[in-house]
């Protein structure tokens, strides 16, 4: 793939010359040796680290994108923060060292963009909501009209996050009023107090439920109820290594990065 270190093929093919000139019948494998041995020296152009302001929902993902890419770049470092996309928004906005912003919804994005803290975005997921409850499901849920019992303990992400916006969205969509437990900071702190069977439902991502495993289980919402959240990514105008932050988000939209997302349930926009 593009991101891959570049070899220069110069070196090799002047060892490979020069080593054919030597010798006889082995001198072919010698040279093949000798020019993949001039090619492994020559390390990644890339240089540097950068930090990646990730929504919380991206996390089991991102670790493993993050882990391809430096493997791909050994010259590059990655430190993800990840949390609640109107939080790392604000944080951006007030002057925190980022380099490239992955938000859970546009709105964050949008606004991101028009304070002149990055520009041209790129779509590089899509997600959808679950109902989630914990392994068992002691308390025997069944579907959205349950968020209005209030005899069950409900949890939903704050509204101010993309996750709580939209669980409250595809409540309303099938007309049903919650009685809210708890308002979580992000999706990760919901989906924790869940497999903590803290909770005897939630609202959080189809790719949560995926992540969290054996610990929850999954409840389909019904598709006309449901809504699709698009996730874009981009880097920020003031990113400290432009090169590898603008190589990271090439990395995110490669075939390679791709695969990574749709293997944690994310969809293609």
């Amino acid at each position: 793939m593009t991101l891959r270190p570049m070899r220069l093929v110069a070196i090799g093919c002047t060892f490979s010359l020069v080593l054919a000139a030597c010798g006889g019948d082995d001198g072919g494998d010698a040279a093949g040796a000798a020019t993949s041995a001039a090619a492994e020296s020559v390390e990644s152009d890339l240089d540097g680290s950068i930090t990646v302001f990730a929504a919380a929902s991206l996390t089991d993902a991102f670790d493993e994108i993050d882990a391809a890419f430096e493997d791909a770049d050994p010259g590059a470092t990655v430190e993800v923060n990840h949390g609640g996309s109107s939080a790392l928004r604000e944080q951006i906005l007030a002057g925190a060292p980022a380099d490239v912003f992955a938000s859970a919804n546009t709105s964050n994005m949008d606004r991101v963009v028009e304070a002149g803290a990055a520009s041209d975005p790129v779509d590089f997921v899509t997600n959808r909501l679950q109902i989630a409850v914990p392994a068992g499901n002691d308390a025997g849920v069944t579907g959205l009209a349950d968020f209005a019992d209030a005899n069950l303990l409900i949890g939903l992400c704050a509204e101010d996050v993309p996750c709580g916006e939209l669980g409250r969205e595809v409540l309303d969509n099938a007309g049903v009023t919650p009685s809210v437990d708890t308002d979580e900071p992000d999706v990760r702190s919901l989906l924790t107090k869940l497999e903590a069977g803290e909770l005897d439902a939630g609202i959080v991502y189809v790719t949560d439920v995926t992540a969290a495993g054996d610990a929850v289980e999954g409840i389909d919402i019904p598709t006309d109820e449901n809504v699709t959240v698009t996730y874009p990514i981009a880097t920020l105008d003031d990113a400290g290594n432009r090169e590898v932050a603008d190589a990271f988000v090439a990395f995110v939209l490669s075939d390679e990065g791709q695969d990574i997302l749709t293997a944690y349930g994310f969809g293609t926009p």
